[in-house]
């Protein structure tokens, strides 16, 4: 009885637990919310590290910064020093002592003995491959690769190749000199040095006047086994002393890769017919390719030359010729610092002691002739015009003008002191002009 009653008392308690109803539309939006959440988070993630990464290697990795490139000025070997004009007593009276003078038949007397047998002609031409051997180390190929599509729809790629030289290391990259003429128009470029391996590489800059442009290859992508088999070559001096120096060709002066040559310098007096320089043309007796390219060493290995075809004369297309060296380096060692070069317009020449005397021409930097539409031409330079200053340097000759335009930036303005000829003879004038950057 006392049990039947516990049971009546109980049964109001039992109930049934239904499982709630599933809102499918509800369920949907929470897991689009939660995805669309997802991709918000993951592209701030991933932009916040493509901002960040590279700081943050920076600060853990700091990339080394590239040395600056400075290219030595060398003397001739046969230049005199101004120490070396100095003459003690002893000189002194050993050049008053009388030195017998030789006879022309003496002359042929002393040539006709001197013989060279074959073991002499082959001791000669192994020092001359030795030369030419340790220098090559320095020569490498640039290969300038273009995509292009054929009639039939189908890409193909095209090669350009042109020799260069290793010029400098700057801790950071290899730098190269090259003609870029013909492959300034490739996709990709590659550099194959000298033990054969080949890199990628790109152009660091370019001087259009001359085509030259520097090409650089980054340090961490080459192998040891090419950095310790490549060195940069040794540049030397180029003076009007050198013509008829024995010369030797290296790179590509037959039109083929590692072809070589030797003969001697023929001309060092042509100046290229190039706005703002003063470069000299160097001509050879070597009979080449009219697509040579390379460098010219002279028999102790220093380049004296760049190969250049473009200004040979036009009965002597076929001999190698370049641009000397030493006008060269200034602008090579601004390139190689990833420097712009500046454009001013003007050509030139230098004032002689005659026309200072006979027709009254001041000394400085006699223009020539000036490019049209040129910063010179804006700011009134005119062909006749003697540069005599430029912001308060002053300019004797036309090389100092050459040479002062090199340490000046495009877009900067220039306060130039001149002097103009008049009914009654010359007058002095100041004008200021914007330089520019070089163009193609």
């Amino acid at each position: 009885m006392e049990e039947n009653r516990n049971q009546e008392n109980t049964d109001f308690m039992k109930e049934t637990i239904k499982q709630r109803p599933l809102n499918r539309k509800k369920l949907v939006r929470r897991t689009l919310i939660t995805a669309a959440m997802a991709v918000i988070f993951g592209m701030i993630a991933c932009f916040t590290f493509l901002l960040l990464e590279p700081v943050i290697s920076n600060r853990l990795y700091p990339e080394e910064e590239p040395q600056t490139v400075v290219l030595v000025e060398e003397v001739e070997e046969n230049e005199i020093l101004p120490e070396d004009m100095i003459a003690d007593e002893s000189q002194m009276q050993a050049e008053n002592e009388e030195v017998p003078a030789l006879e022309d038949e003496q002359i042929a007397q002393v040539l006709s003995e001197i013989k060279l047998g074959s073991e002499e002609y082959i001791s000669l031409f192994s020092s001359l491959n030795e030369v030419a051997k340790e220098a090559h180390k320095s020569v490498v190929t640039v290969v300038g690769v273009t995509s292009d599509v054929g009639w039939l729809d189908n890409e193909y790629e095209s090669e350009g190749a042109v020799s260069g030289v290793i010029i400098a290391d700057n801790g950071r990259d290899l730098l190269i000199l090259a003609n870029a003429g013909s492959i300034r128009d490739a996709d990709s470029l590659k550099v194959i040095f000298a033990d054969g391996q080949e890199y990628q590489a790109s152009i660091k800059k370019r001087d259009n006047h001359t085509g030259l442009a520097v090409i650089s290859i980054s340090k961490s992508i080459i192998r040891s086994s090419t950095l310790e088999a490549v060195k940069a070559a040794n540049l030397g001096t180029s003076g009007i002393s050198l013509v008829g120096s024995p010369i030797i060709a290296l790179g590509r002066p037959m039109g083929t890769e590692g072809s070589l040559c030797f003969g001697n310098i023929t001309s060092l007096g042509n100046i290229t017919e190039l706005p703002d320089s003063d470069y000299k043309y160097m001509t050879t007796d070597i009979y080449g390719n009219l697509n040579a390219s390379g460098i010219l060493i002279n028999l102790r290995g220093q380049v004296v030359g760049i190969i250049d075809m473009s200004q040979s004369p036009d009965d002597m297309k076929n001999l190698i010729s370049g641009i000397a060296i030493s006008e060269l380096k200034k602008v090579v060692e601004r390139l190689s610092n990833n420097n712009d070069l500046a454009y001013f317009g003007v050509y030139g020449t230098d004032v002689t002691e005659e026309a200072n005397k006979k027709m009254g021409v001041p000394f400085g930097a006699y223009i020539t002739e000036i490019d049209m539409d040129s910063p010179a031409m804006d700011g009134g330079i005119q062909s006749g015009d003697v540069i005599v200053r430029l912001d308060g340097t002053e300019i004797t000759n036309y090389q100092q003008l050459v040479r002062e335009l090199l340490l000046k930036k495009p877009e900067e303005e220039i306060e130039i002191g001149l002097m103009r000829e008049g009914p009654d003879g010359y007058t002095e004038m100041e004008v200021s002009a914007v330089l520019a950057q070089k163009k193609g």
